[in-house]
């Protein structure tokens, strides 16, 4: 494995536990929950609520989630939805006669019914060894105690301040703004939430006082949910079979549609055809990775959705006959340009990876989707509700079209790498719609550019966004000058894409190595 460093922190190595999150704090929990007693699945929960309360802007218990869990000694991979479903209420016809003609990210009728407590009750109650009244206490401790808002959480929140302005999200601004990096926030709203789900269950914010207060906030806003809503995403979280597909000699699994881990599994089985360039940031490499993802969310965005509603062709969209036509598609010497017809020939998430003592590994990511979500707190709450309904659409017909108890078309997406059954890289990328294309080329900068965890995640990336492509900086002036004379579009961006956490695990050498994105505020620890 080469390291191919330039600058920037090393990869963390141990030889018991590891976890990698997007806040310190977050990892920090999870190792002490590991060090006294609990798995792989405790951690995880447990630095999930603690990023609820000091990572506000990207995840919540208003959010979704889903996971990966590998037992160890097993090579079965297990895979959880816990995504939420839209109102019994929610119809194009239903909105259309409250005057809704069009989506917005901003009102109730983007809120789903949250599923990221559903799936952490389902977890525990399945996989995990405390109970989820310890696994709590961090995030409460935070919630009531304060916390240090960190730089880039401080830069999201701003963005997000009109969004928090205009529903008065009071627990989330100061004096009508929003916190400065180094200034301490708490929510003691969200704080009793929390104790009463640590003292009797997750039915205490399906049901209940907790419930009638998010059911009068979003109804308050024009919502059609209701109070029996709630009470049935109590449930929402299911078992479910996972998807997978080869890379670089290794099988990568993902959570199925809703999700869009069947869009990364397609990129990657593009990209997988085409010889590694000697630089990881050739112009080639970096222009047959957007032409591979101009196809595979052109396919995302014409089938993936909840296949209860309708048929999602998994196999297809991952026969490896399908990616070598795709993949035929591609020119080197030009961009392609209208794409062919699907079929034929961004934003806010946080992503955690645990490795215990005892060799499960879980991947797992929950999301309010855009900063803030919705930006819908109810009064007496904290709780910020997800906006995850946006991903529907009115169109009449497409798979995706809004209905009522139906799940959107999901960006969120774990991912774990194993090689002859047994696991090796748990991983994940955050940043709404870029996560399939982060995906895969952090996987590839490991699988195929032999990099370590941390070089891996920070590389510099770019992102196809609207048929405009989005460099970070750290992409050559003549990359950029390549791509352009291909008939790309190019932009230099100066916030990052995503963000995205990594764990590999040296079975020859008996120790784990990982990675934590620079573009968030982060780390890996490891003992």
């Amino acid at each position: 494995m080469r390291n191919l460093h330039l600058a920037g922190r090393s990869p963390v190595m141990a030889t018991n536990a590891m976890v990698a999150s997007s806040m310190p704090q977050a990892s920090l929990a999870a190792i002490e929950i590991l060090k006294t007693g609990g798995n792989a699945v405790d951690a995880a929960i447990a630095a999930n609520a603690v990023l609820a309360v000091v990572e506000p802007q990207s995840t919540g218990i208003g959010g979704d989630c889903f996971c990966l869990y590998q037992k160890a000694g097993s090579t079965e991979v297990i895979a959880v939805n816990g995504s939420g479903r839209a109102p019994a209420g929610a119809s194009p016809e239903a909105l259309e006669a409250l005057g809704v003609t069009a989506l917005d990210p901003l009102s109730a009728h983007s809120v789903t019914i949250p599923g990221a407590l559903s799936a952490w009750a389902l977890l525990s109650q399945s996989h995990g060894r405390k109970s989820l009244a310890d696994l709590l206490q961090p995030a409460i401790t935070y919630a009531e105690g304060g916390y240090v808002v960190a730089p880039r959480v401080a830069l999201d929140w701003a963005e997000a301040e009109p969004r928090l302005q205009r529903h008065d999200a009071t627990p989330f601004l100061v004096a009508g703004k929003a916190p400065e990096a180094g200034q301490v926030m708490s929510n003691p709203d969200l704080a009793h939430v929390l104790r009463r789900i640590a003292a009797e269950g997750v039915a205490a914010f399906y049901t209940g006082e907790i419930a009638e207060k998010l059911v009068a906030g979003l109804r308050a806003r024009g919502g059609v949910h209701t109070l029996e809503d709630f009470a049935q995403g109590m449930t929402a979280a299911e078992f479910v079979d996972p998807i997978t597909g080869r890379f670089a000699g290794h099988d990568i699994w993902e959570c199925p549609p809703n999700g869009s881990g069947v869009t990364a599994l397609l990129l990657m089985g593009i990209i997988d055809g085409f010889a590694p360039e000697a630089d990881p940031l050739a112009p080639l490499r970096l222009h047959r990775a957007i032409e591979a993802a101009r196809l595979a969310y052109r396919d995302r965005n014409a089938f993936v959705a909840d296949p209860r509603f309708g048929d999602v062709p998994v196999a297809e969209l991952l026969s490896p006959a399908y990616h070598a036509v795709l993949r035929a598609l591609i020119r080197d010497d030009a961009r392609m340009g209208r794409l062919p017809e699907a079929g034929t020939a961004h934003k806010d998430t946080v992503y955690v990876s645990v490795v215990d003592a005892d060799g499960n590994v879980c991947s797992f990511i929950n999301s309010i989707f855009q900063g803030f979500g919705s930006g819908i707190v109810p009064e007496g709450t904290g709780v910020v509700l997800q906006n995850r309904g946006f991903g529907f659409t009115l169109e009449a017909g497409h798979p995706n079209q809004l209905a009522p108890g139906k799940r959107p078309m999901h960006t969120i997406m774990p991912s774990l790498a194993t090689r002859n059954g047994r696991p090796e890289i748990v991983f994940g990328v955050m940043g709404g719609h870029f996560q399939p294309m982060g995906q895969a080329w952090v996987i590839d900068n490991m699988l195929r550019y032999g990099m370590d965890p941390q070089a891996a995640l920070d590389l510099p990336r770019l992102f196809v966004q609207n048929d405009r492509i989005e460099l970070e900086e750290g992409i050559s002036a003549e990359a950029d000058t390549f791509l352009q004379s291909l008939g790309h579009m190019t932009a230099r961006i100066g916030v990052p894409h995503g963000g995205g956490q990594a764990i590999r695990i040296d079975h020859d050498r008996g120790i784990l190595i990982g990675g934590s994105d620079p573009r968030k505020d982060g780390c890996a620890l490891g003992y």
